[in-house]
C-alpha cells in the first residue's frame, strides 16, 4: 500500500471521528437548551476516558444531559439515585444464591454500563461512594475476590447540589481528584428559559427522546478512533512546563491549604490535548490549557477558612494564577 495514501486515509478518519463528535452538541440541543460547556466537557472526558462531577441547582437538565449523550453515542446508561441507605452492592452488584442449582451466581449492579448518572452522589455515606473508587480508577469491580471488568467506554457522571448541605457528605479530597473535571451547570439565561417553556408547550417530552428527535451520531468506533487521534497531539516542552508552573503555583497561594497534585497536572495536560484535537489542531497551545483549567483544577485544591470567609472561590484563585504565570512564547 502507498505510504502517502495510507496517510491520507488515516487523516480523513480522524477528520470523520471529530465531525461526529462535533455533531454531538447539535444533537443533544435537540434535547438540552443551552449548556454547551458541559456538553463539551463530557465529551472531552470521554476522550480522556475520564469521569465527571456535574454541579448545579435541581432542575437544571443534569440528569437529561447525561441521557441525550448517551442516545446520541448509542451507549449504553443506568441511573442511581444516591440515598442514605444505598448499600454497595446495590451500586456494585452481589452474588445471589441459585436454589436450582445450589450454588451463587454474581448479579451485576448498574454500575456495569457505559455511562452511569450517580445522581446527587454527596447524599449517600463514605462507605457506598468509596465504592466507585475502584469502577472509576480500575474500571473492574471486585465482589469475593473475583476482579470483574466494566464495559468500554466506562464514563461516571455524578451530580451534586451546590445549595444544600443538611444530610450529605461531603466527597473526600481522594475521590474527588478522581473525577477528571468538575463541571457547572449553571441556570438558564431568560432566552433559553423561554426556549425551554416552548418546547415544553408543544409537546416535548424529556422521557421520549426518540420522540425529540434525537439519533446516533457517532459510536464507540468513532470514540476510539478519536482517542487514537487525541493520543497523538503533540505537547511541546514548553507547553508542559507550563502545566507544571501552573499547578505548582497552585501549592504556594496564600489562599489554599491544599494545592493541584501531580495527577492534577497530568489530568489538565490530558484535557488540553482533547481539547486542542475538537478544535481541529495536532499540537496544544497555551490557549487549551487556558480553557480547561478551571473544570480541571477547581475540584483538586482546597481553599483556607479565612480566605473562604473573605468570598474567595477556587475559580478566582485558579484564574489568577493563570494570569500571573509566565505564558510561553
Amino acid at each position: 500500500m502507498d505510504p502517502t495514501t495510507d496517510n491520507a486515509g488515516k487523516t480523513g478518519e480522524q477528520g470523520d471521528a471529530r465531525a461526529s463528535l462535533e455533531a454531538l452538541r447539535a444533537e443533544i440541543a435537540k434535547a438540552v437548551v443551552g449548556q454547551d460547556p458541559a456538553v463539551t466537557g463530557l465529551v472531552v472526558a470521554l476522550l480522556c476516558r475520564g469521569h465527571v462531577l456535574l454541579e448545579g441547582v435541581p432542575g437544571v437538565a443534569k440528569t437529561l444531559l447525561v441521557r441525550a449523550l448517551a442516545a446520541a453515542l448509542e451507549l449504553d446508561t443506568k441511573r442511581v439515585q444516591f440515598t442514605p441507605d444505598l448499600m454497595p452492592s446495590d451500586v456494585t452488584g452481589s452474588l445471589v444464591y441459585d436454589a436450582r442449582t445450589a450454588e451463587f451466581s454474581f448479579q451485576p449492579g448498574p454500575v456495569f454500563t457505559n455511562l452511569l448518572l450517580a445522581d446527587e452522589i454527596n447524599r449517600t455515606p463514605p462507605k457506598t461512594q468509596s465504592s466507585l473508587l475502584e469502577a472509576m480508577e480500575e474500571r473492574q469491580v471486585t465482589v469475593d475476590g473475583t476482579p470483574r471488568p466494566l464495559p468500554e467506554p466506562f464514563l461516571v457522571a455524578a451530580t451534586q447540589n451546590p445549595v444544600e448541605y443538611e444530610g450529605t457528605y461531603p466527597l473526600p479530597e481522594a475521590q474527588l481528584d478522581r473525577f477528571l473535571l468538575k463541571l457547572t451547570v449553571p441556570l438558564p439565561t431568560r432566552q433559553d428559559e423561554i426556549a425551554v417553556l416552548t418546547r415544553h408547550a408543544d409537546g416535548f417530552n424529556p422521557r421520549d427522546l426518540h420522540a425529540a428527535g434525537v439519533r446516533p451520531v457517532a459510536g464507540p468506533a468513532e470514540l476510539d478512533a478519536a482517542r487514537a487521534a487525541v493520543a497523538k497531539t503533540t505537547v511541546s516542552p514548553e507547553i508542559t512546563s507550563y502545566v507544571v508552573d501552573i499547578c505548582r503555583a497552585t501549592r504556594e497561594s496564600p489562599s489554599l491549604t491544599l494545592g493541584v497534585s501531580p495527577r492534577g497536572a497530568t489530568a489538565l495536560l490530558s484535557t488540553a490535548r482533547a481539547w486542542a484535537w475538537l478544535t481541529g489542531r495536532d499540537y496544544v497551545i497555551p490557549d487549551d490549557v487556558k480553557a480547561l483549567a478551571l473544570p480541571t483544577l477547581r475540584h483538586r485544591v482546597q481553599l483556607r477558612p479565612e480566605a473562604e470567609m473573605e468570598g474567595v472561590t477556587a475559580d478566582s484563585v485558579i484564574t489568577a494564577i493563570l494570569t500571573h504565570v509566565p505564558v510561553p512564547r
